[in-house]
């Protein structure tokens, strides 16, 4: 098995399922998203979000901010380094195997 079909099938799970995949690009090229904002780009239903969110928070890949706007409840999510070097490692081995033909 060559290297980069390797490091795919050793990629981690948590990252590498697409709904999860989708939220962690999207809150890599940004400072924060709120859940609307993720809910939207994402066309996940607020429950599935919910979940996916629980798990990628559950794994240090994310953290949620919960506060209010007046008196409407807001949640703020936001990648961490955890998160981001997580991804990055997932896109590498993603590139890998393009440019390595396989």
């Amino acid at each position: 098995m060559s290297q980069p079909i390797k490091s795919l099938v050793e990629a981690d799970r948590i990252v590498h399922e697409p709904a999860r995949l989708a939220i962690l690009a999207l809150l890599h090229s940004i400072r924060g998203a709120d859940f609307l904002y993720l809910q939207e780009e994402t066309g996940l239903t607020k429950g599935n979000l919910s979940s996916h969110l629980s798990r990628l928070e559950e794994a240090g890949f994310v953290e949620i901010e919960k506060t209010f706007k007046g008196k409407i409840p807001r949640t703020i999510c936001r990648i961490t380094a955890a998160g981001r070097v997580a991804f990055e490692t997932h896109c590498q081995a993603l590139k890998g195997i393009i440019e390595g033909g396989s």
